[in-house]
């Protein structure tokens, strides 16, 4: 069978068997097509022929070309696609050994979440104040993120019962984990506020809905909206740095950390299922530490 009906096969198997997405498989279109073309002008035209060497040197070829060499990250998810291809060529008995299996991606950077400073989380807070009903809902919105570190998606996603208490909600998470977060005193008064002087009147422009936080036209305010609402704020507070969608939940936990809470606590309120991806927040306090240190002790230099 030649490389291009293995192929075949596999996005077969992956879009069918394994249900995967169509945007998910066109990838693998796109790397399985890379790598059968760097195989067809090594000579192999089959996957039987492949050595664990060569794909060894199809790493070193993708990092090292000189026509868009791929990043550590591309990289790593092109060479996942092929040890994915080897491992169906193998339970399918179109090959005797794996040859790809001890082969690995390159160890990524790990990336540091960027927060920003408690004086510029006021700040942006203070650039949503407002009686107006946007004003009373985006200011809402931002003091619930900030206050509980709540992804976009789950905050958008809240319904009014999910504010369980004056001082509680219920955040439901990745794969429809649900936590119990608690809300600060502002985070309340200014969930409240809107409650009472905003939602109604929102409400009233668009079909019932039990979602807590509504667009202009009463519908459930959407994450493309949320984004928008947040960078506007960042506009008008004049911060200075690029804030994104998830910059109040890194600011949340790295500001809670900072203050002495434990881990394991953040891990909780954060709805991570490993302890090892909040741990990356401590970093990022070790960091802040490290330069208040550096600048500040008289022989730290």
């Amino acid at each position: 069978m030649t490389l291009a009906a293995e192929v075949d096969g596999y996005l077969r198997h992956v879009a069918i068997e394994r249900g995967l997405s169509a945007n998910t498989v066109a990838a693998y279109r796109r790397d399985l097509g890379v790598y059968r073309e760097w195989l067809t002008a090594c000579g192999v035209n089959t996957a039987a022929d492949v050595t664990t060497p060569m794909i060894s040197e199809f790493a070193q070829y993708l990092g090292s070309r000189e026509e868009a060499p791929l990043t550590a990250s591309s990289l790593a998810r092109m060479l996942s696609t092929v040890r994915g291809f080897h491992r169906f060529l193998l339970e399918e008995g179109r090959v005797e050994t794996d040859v790809a299996h001890d082969i690995r991606p390159p160890k990524l950077a790990s990336r540091l979440p960027k927060a920003i400073t408690v004086s510029q989380v006021e700040a942006l807070l203070a650039a949503a104040e407002g009686d107006d009903i946007a004003s009373l809902r985006d200011r809402a919105l931002l003091e619930l993120l900030y206050a509980t570190g709540a992804r976009v998606s789950e905050a958008v996603g809240l319904n009014v019962d999910d504010v369980i208490d004056a001082d509680v909600v219920r955040l439901t998470g990745k794969g429809s984990k649900q936590r119990i977060v608690p809300l600060g005193s502002y985070a309340q008064e200014a969930v409240a506020s809107y409650l009472v002087r905003a939602r109604p009147e929102l409400s009233r422009r668009g079909r019932a809905t039990p979602a807590l936080f509504l667009g202009m036209r009463g519908a459930r305010l959407s994450r493309q909206n949320a984004w928008l609402i947040i960078r506007a704020a960042a506009e008008k507070a004049k911060l200075g740095v690029e804030v994104s969608p998830h910059t109040l939940r890194h600011s949340f936990a790295t500001h809670l950390l900072a203050g002495g809470a434990d881990v394991r606590v953040v891990q909780e309120l954060l709805g991570h299922s490993s302890v090892a991806t909040t741990q990356i927040y401590t970093l990022v306090t070790a960091d802040t530490l490290r330069d208040v240190y550096t600048t500040a002790h008289p022989r730290a230099r």
